[in-house]
């Protein structure tokens, strides 16, 4: 029997060029970590979610040049802060101003910390918020070991919700307080990487 591919419904057809998500192959978009779902909001396909996070004006940050944007209590924003520099926390909100801004979504590895990272992600998709550029979603472990293979689906589920998928591991000394620019796991390289990339001007 022939393998039936796998297909994202958050996606789009393939480029016929070879892009990606309808950027063309080469492009910066395109060259960074994997795209993993949709790179604009779809509207009214999507369905809004019953529990929505506000929208807050917001005011010029200091060199800042991207938004966390936690998605619930201590997902982890204030340690992204200290050990990836460049962005500012939203403080649970939407940013909203005369701009439009550029957000990473932030939640724990847990099923309820999963989950309103999918009701973020389905609020963006739906149309409910504008003037943002999603840039993706950062999950940060919840807990030390390997994750079950239950909260393993649910993230690669809710991958194909957003544009792009991070994964920050359980770092103990974050836990015990200590600063997490002086310990920082390897994966916060190439998460810093890209948003670096991401957020230069065209």
């Amino acid at each position: 029997m022939r393998d039936v591919p796998v297909v994202n419904p958050w996606l789009p057809a393939p480029h016929p060029a070879g892009g990606t998500n309808g950027k063309p192959r080469g492009s910066v978009q395109a060259r960074l970590a994997g795209l993993t779902g949709p790179t604009a909001p779809q509207g009214a396909g999507v369905p809004q979610p019953e529990l929505a996070l506000p929208v807050a004006r917001t005011h010029p940050g200091s060199g800042q040049t991207w938004w966390w944007l936690g998605v619930h209590g201590g997902a982890g924003v204030s340690s992204l802060e200290q050990a990836v520099p460049g962005g500012r926390d939203a403080e649970r909100a939407w940013p909203a101003s005369s701009h439009s801004h550029s957000v990473v979504l932030v939640a724990r590895s847990s099923a309820s910390g999963l989950k309103a990272a999918q009701s973020a992600a389905q609020q963006w998709a739906s149309g409910m918020v504008t003037g943002i550029e999603l840039l993706g979603l950062v999950v940060v472990a919840d807990a030390p070991g390997r994750r079950p293979k239950i909260l393993h689906d649910l993230v690669r589920l809710v991958s194909g919700a957003v544009p792009r998928l991070w994964q920050i591991p359980w770092v103990e000394a974050w836990r015990l307080g200590e600063p997490p620019s002086s310990h920082q796991p390897k994966e916060c390289a190439p998460l810093a990487h890209d948003l670096t990339r991401l957020t230069q001007p065209a």
